[in-house]
């Protein structure tokens, strides 16, 4: 994933994106460029590779807009919202249509461009100089590429349903009027492909290749696609509309996804997580490569694409307005109260105090959210207003809120911003932390992708075992819950151990938690009295709403346009 600086990988690489978005499925000769120069060296196919890597995304939602390139889904879902001028940038008050999903527009045309770059590469390496002279080194490269091809299918699917499958480019004499293939189809075809290139990937890879698939990065996808498909959404009888384009039959689901979870569970020995004694400790899980992490896109100057660009890195996009920041993500409230008590209670029980919603809370609330008083970078964070005595402030308003420093436009809606991610020996602005990973499959979701599986297959026992090797690296007392309560402590547990890692968009969907989907996102204003007493209020910030079309975003119009026979997500 190096950057690319030779002008001839450049020339083919312009090649391969001068199509538009909108003629993703397209496909020029593919022949119009002398790429024996290219396929004739393995280490020139080598940066070919390095190049689709970059479909494994990263903070960014959509690095085809100016906004999106600067946070990600979690603004769409139970866990935060976009929090600048409470734009609508993912058109939750205006309506998904078929022609404007706001910010998650492009994962259509983006996923199949890159399926095109992996198809073209793929069509041509067999028969390659580069295979002849190094057959070992571009068949793991090989290998590497159908790993990735198989990640974006992993991720339309999750998407759109049921989407075509395309093992090869397009040639100019074929037919572009393609069909979806089924949810199950899919579910195979990429399963199938990450059993394959399992046997050739390496079991691991030295620090100077952090970032390239192995053969536990392969299995990872296959257990979250197969736990996926064995979920509530894709159950005939519960899926909101009950068609191959939406479901998984297979009777071993539940099975199949255990031991998909079990592959890698065996693989590192069903090892303790790495363990931490305290929030700072945690924090520093995700800033810097560690055995826990399966698959994770790296950040720095040695690093393609965004490496540089710090004003799309977490310090910069989410710190809160008064340290310079621009505080793109508020925490919903209702996120906020998924937080245990750090004696394992819950925000329901006694122990929790509304007036005092900070106090004695689980380790993971103080290393992931950033609150009203929370020590951040030198100082506490203050969300809070003065109360005014004639139009005057008894106290200064707190540096952070809407009448404080920086941009006040940038200033929490909810009374929360995000903190994991941020690396707080760097500046704000232009900080660059070496390697600082995002991270895409590590062990604790692997964990609980077992958990819950076997929760299905009724073996609690072993279910509470792994659900504990998650909770007690957090510090939290052993989970004892059976029944459907054991099911809800998983559930608890993946939102907020796995919180804005990309997933709560997803699990309140498979799960089909339409309370978590669409509903009136609360936040805590602050307000510090004459007596210098601070307080907080709680307050409904925006209500998202909720349609049942948005289990999935629709085909885009344009790609309907060019392939009718391409069938339309329900509802739209």
């Amino acid at each position: 994933m190096k950057k690319v600086k030779l002008i001839y990988i450049y020339a083919i690489l312009t090649l391969f994106t001068t199509m538009g978005c909108s003629d993703v499925l397209d496909t020029e000769a593919s022949n119009a460029f002398g790429e024996d120069l290219i396929y004739s060296d393995p280490a020139q196919v080598e940066r070919l590779v390095f190049n689709v890597y970059n479909s494994t995304e990263s903070w960014s939602v959509n690095r085809n807009e100016w906004w999106g390139l600067r946070f990600n889904i979690e603004n769409a879902s139970f866990e935060s919202k976009f929090n600048f001028q409470n734009l609508d940038l993912f058109k939750d008050q205006a309506g998904w249509t078929s022609s404007d999903v706001g910010m998650l527009g492009n994962k259509w045309t983006n996923y199949f461009y890159y399926i095109r770059l992996s198809n073209e590469f793929l069509d041509r390496i067999d028969k390659s100089k580069a295979m002849q002279v190094n057959p070992a080194k571009v068949n793991v490269l090989k290998a590497e590429m159908r790993f990735l091809r198989a990640n974006l299918y992993s991720k339309l699917i999750k998407f759109f349903g049921g989407v075509p499958i395309m093992e090869h480019a397009l040639g100019l004499n074929d037919d572009f009027n393609i069909k979806r293939n089924s949810y199950e189809e899919c579910v195979n075809f990429i399963v199938k492909e990450l059993d394959e290139v399992a046997t050739v990937l390496p079991p691991t890879r030295p620090d100077s290749e952090f970032g390239r698939a192995t053969k536990l990065a392969a299995l990872a996808v296959k257990s979250r696609t197969l736990l996926y498909a064995a979920s509530k959404l894709h159950d005939p009888a519960f899926a909101p509309k009950n068609d191959p384009l939406y479901v998984y039959t297979k009777a071993t689901k539940w099975q199949d996804a255990a031991d998909a979870a079990k592959a890698v569970v065996d693989l590192v020995g069903a090892r303790n997580l790495i363990a931490t004694a305290n929030a700072t400790e945690y924090q520093k899980l995700f800033l810097a490569p560690n055995a826990d992490i399966i698959f994770a896109r790296p950040y720095g100057s040695q690093y393609y694409e965004y490496g540089t660009d710090a004003n799309s890195l977490p310090d910069l996009t989410q710190s809160p307005n008064g340290y310079g920041g621009w505080a793109l993500s508020s925490p919903t409230h209702n996120f906020s109260l998924e937080f245990n008590m750090n004696d394992g209670s819950t925000t329901a029980g006694a122990s929790f105090n509304p007036a005092a919603p900070n106090a004695n809370r689980e380790m993971r609330y103080y290393a992931n959210l950033l609150f009203n008083g929370a020590q951040f970078r030198g100082r506490e964070v203050q969300y809070f207003l003065s109360e005014e005595v004639n139009g005057v402030p008894v106290f200064p308003h707190g540096l952070d809120s809407p009448k404080g420093l920086g941009n006040v436009q940038h200033s929490s809606k909810t009374g929360y911003n995000i903190r994991k991610f941020q690396d707080e020996t760097v500046a704000v602005a232009g900080g660059i932390s070496p390697k600082r990973p995002y991270v895409l499959y590590r062990l604790a979701e692997i964990y609980l992708n077992y958990a819950e599986a076997l929760y299905h297959l009724n073996d609690e026992t072993t279910a509470r075992t792994f659900l504990n090797k998650v909770a007690s690296r957090a510090l939290q007392p052993t989970i004892t819950a059976t029944g459907p309560a054991l099911l809800e402590a998983i559930k608890r547990e993946r939102r907020v151990e796995l919180c804005f890692e990309g997933h709560s968009f997803f699990d309140e969907r498979r799960w089909m938690n339409e309370a978590h989907l669409g509903f009136p996102i609360k936040g805590l204003t602050w307000k510090k009295s004459a007596a210098g007493i601070v307080s907080n209020t709680e307050y409904t910030v925006i209500t998202r709403p909720w349609d049942v079309k948005q289990y999935y975003l629709p085909i885009p119009r344009t790609e309907r346009e060019k392939a009718p026979a391409l069938a339309q997500n329900f509802g739209y």
